[in-house]
């Protein structure tokens, strides 16, 4: 079957076009100029490059190329709201039309001019269910009792911060929440945190909104998670089983298992 997909930054959109080329699907890419690594053309049928605010032109690939479904793989900045980069007019009037401009206000926007135009946007973890964290503990490793309280804690936060859009991850230290992230993303927010527990062990809690899809904004975890939570002296994780990636797992895993890390699936909306 043939796909579109848009193409954000990090390993999200490389493994999916690798999945999705050893099964047979037909590819077009687009990558986001500002955020896409060049390797994704030599994977993708096709590619094509556009910037961040050129909705009308993303449309009119997509159209050229016959897709009608289209995923998004891969993180766009949040940050890039406020930059320097100029919409073109239809971005321009959706911006103009939303009472927020979060990440589901903006996307969910976007998802709906799309399907005006006969496009459908497709689940994002589509070619990657493999990849999707599974329920209980993943490392060798299980986390201690004062890291389960904090996972606890911390899940009770992040989940009332994802449904309102803000942030997908918190930073828990002895059952109080040091940091939330908001559009600085994970690592930074987990270095803002260790600069603030004077080298106290922090537990990391990721969330999924309240969405019943998975379309876009999925949270992901990978090696360089790993390493920063190692630099920041974090010993816990909790993501949402079944909602969360875990790109590269073994290299995740194995690394997770040298800093002696522990890594917990847990039930979406658990509290």
């Amino acid at each position: 079957m043939r796909y579109g997909l848009i193409a954000g930054n990090g390993r999200f959109p490389i493994l999916a076009l690798e999945t999705a080329r050893s099964l047979g699907h037909e590819v077009v890419a687009v990558g986001i100029k500002e955020e896409a690594s060049p390797e994704i053309e030599s994977l993708a049928a096709r590619c094509h490059w556009i910037s961040i605010g050129e909705l009308s032109r993303l449309i009119e690939i997509l159209k050229g190329e016959g897709i009608t479904e289209v995923i998004m793989a891969g993180q766009v900045k949040h940050v890039q709201i406020f930059s320097a980069i100029r919409p073109d007019w239809r971005l321009f009037k959706l911006l103009a039309s939303l009472p927020r401009k979060n990440t589901d206000a903006l996307i969910g926007g976007v998802a709906k001019v799309l399907e005006g135009e006969g496009i459908r946007l497709a689940d994002s973890t589509l070619f990657l269910k493999p990849l999707l964290a599974g329920e209980g503990v993943l490392t060798k490793r299980k986390p201690s009792a004062d890291e389960q309280r904090n996972i606890a804690y911390g899940q009770r936060i992040a989940h009332a911060l994802a449904a309102h859009d803000v942030g997908q991850s918190v930073a828990i230290c002895e059952r109080a929440c040091v940091a939330v992230e908001a559009m600085e993303g994970t690592d930074a927010m987990l270095r803002r945190a260790a600069s603030l527990v004077d080298g106290r062990a922090l537990t990391l809690v990721k969330a999924s909104a309240r969405r019943q899809h998975l379309l876009f904004d999925v949270p992901v975890i990978g090696p360089r998670t790993i390493e920063v939570m190692r630099e920041c002296g974090a010993t816990a994780a909790a993501v949402d089983a079944g909602r969360t990636l875990i790109l590269d797992r073994e290299q995740t895993l194995a690394l997770a298992k040298e800093a002696g890390i522990s890594i917990t699936g847990t039930q979406p909306g658990a509290r």
